[in-house]
């Protein structure tokens, strides 16, 4: 059996073969794109790139003979010893059946390919939204839309304005005395019936040469001139955007790991691609704290370490004075994000819980809280107890503007940003 595929080639061939591979082979390019994440900045995962995934994932369908039933012959190249009806003997060498390795080593376990950036965000976000997603007064105008702005004598005659040049064209016939096409007839016909019945030769003459006058006029002034022509013309006007800013907090005590950093940074990364999704233009605001905040840029606020105690407070009184004098309400999406292991001050719990339900919550569309914890905090069950910064935030009342999750591995950032972003029915409550 020969299956000819004599389709033409159609447009945009390629594209459609690409869109069939990542359907087919969606939950691994999924998986890849979740780990090509890991190692990047935040202001740099939302970018494409080259993802792998197994060799097995890429297979495609086909037709094959049935291995049972049937007769089939089939010609093998570099054949010189047999001819049909021999019986070929058993292969003595085992057939590769050993543990022994390959004496070149080569193979191909896995496939690489390049995913574009709306590809690569597409699958990193599917089936997440912003909950309380609302867009404020837009103030910030960085991109432009093109809006009518009169009319032009030049132009592309697509955009030409036809109800204006014939306007044009009228009131110019008629300030030239342009002859009409039915005084020109009429003049015609009495030519002649004057002629047929051969009366009146001097007025037929100065009929005659009445017409010939208005012919002439008819031809030097034209219908449509080009003077007359006007084309519509536009300009780009500014176009409000809309913009959102995302607050980091982080405790950088000496109680803060590495792990429990990249931690951190892996979730905060995670939203603000979440956010470059929605919004236009997203700004990051990075605070630290121990017993004192700072707002400090990003290589400072992943890698130092600072000593001190643990006043959780301070870092939210720095985001409300930084949101009160940088970002109005009116004019901005505020986010926050806070990763802490849960050391506070116990005579900070009262003025913490105060701040973010009085304060912080009313100017925030999310405020999302994680804890961190030691990797090897996993096999004793993480965190037998409650901290004393989860039982403040508990206290607080925040509602649904507040989320809280628990993480000590990579592997939970995933999972915790989908359960804290997903898409939910109306009137469900948040996690």
């Amino acid at each position: 059996m020969h299956i000819i595929d004599r389709r033409l080639n159609p447009g945009g061939k390629s594209l459609a073969n690409r869109q069939r591979f990542l359907r087919r082979a969606k939950a691994a390019v999924r998986q890849a794109v979740r780990e090509s994440s890991e190692g990047r900045g935040i202001k740099e995962i939302d970018k494409g790139g080259e993802v792998t995934i197994p060799g097995g994932s890429i297979s495609e369908p086909r037709f094959q003979r049935s291995s049972s039933g049937g007769r089939r012959q089939a010609v093998l190249p570099g054949n010189k010893k047999f001819v049909p009806g021999d019986t070929l003997p058993k292969d003595q060498s085992g057939g590769g059946s050993g543990s022994e390795g390959s004496l070149d080593g080569e193979g191909e376990d896995a496939f690489s390919f390049v995913l574009s950036q709306q590809e690569y965000l597409d699958i990193f976000f599917e089936d997440l939204e912003l909950p309380n997603l609302a867009k404020r007064a837009l103030a910030v105008t960085e991109s432009h839309s093109l809006q009518r702005a009169g009319y032009s004598v030049s132009g592309s005659p697509a955009n030409l304005a036809v109800g204006r040049t014939m306007r044009n064209s009228l009131s110019r016939r008629f300030a030239l005395r342009r002859p009409k096409q039915e005084d020109i007839a009429r003049l015609e016909e009495e030519i002649r019936r004057l002629t047929e019945a051969g009366e009146q030769p001097e007025t037929v003459a100065a009929l005659q040469a009445e017409l010939d006058a208005m012919l002439i006029r008819l031809r030097r002034v034209s219908y449509i001139d080009p003077i007359d022509l006007r084309y519509r013309r536009f300009q780009p006007v500014p176009k409000p955007v809309s913009q959102a800013v995302m607050f980091c907090l982080m405790d950088t005590s000496a109680s803060m790991t590495e792990h429990m950093k990249d931690l951190a940074k892996r979730f905060f990364a995670l939203l603000y691609l979440f956010l470059k999704r929605r919004y236009q233009r997203v700004e990051v605001v990075f605070i630290r704290h121990t017993h004192k905040a700072d707002e400090v840029d990003e290589e400072t606020f992943f890698h130092s370490r600072e000593t001190g105690g643990t006043v959780v407070s301070s870092a939210l009184e720095k985001m409300y004075q930084i949101a009160r004098e940088r970002y109005r309400l009116e004019d901005w999406n505020i986010y926050g994000a806070q990763a802490s292991d849960g050391d506070n001050a116990p005579s900070d719990s009262e003025p913490c819980a105060a701040l973010l339900r009085d304060s912080i919550l009313p100017l925030c569309q999310y405020f999302a809280y994680i804890e961190v914890g030691r990797d090897e905090e996993r096999s004793f069950g993480f965190m037998p107890h409650q901290t004393e910064l989860w039982r403040t935030y508990e206290r607080a009342e925040a509602g649904e503007r507040l989320a809280m999750c628990k993480v000590t591995r990579r592997t939970d950032i995933y999972p915790v940003f989908r359960k804290l972003f997903e898409r939910r029915h109306e009137g469900a409550e948040a996690p």
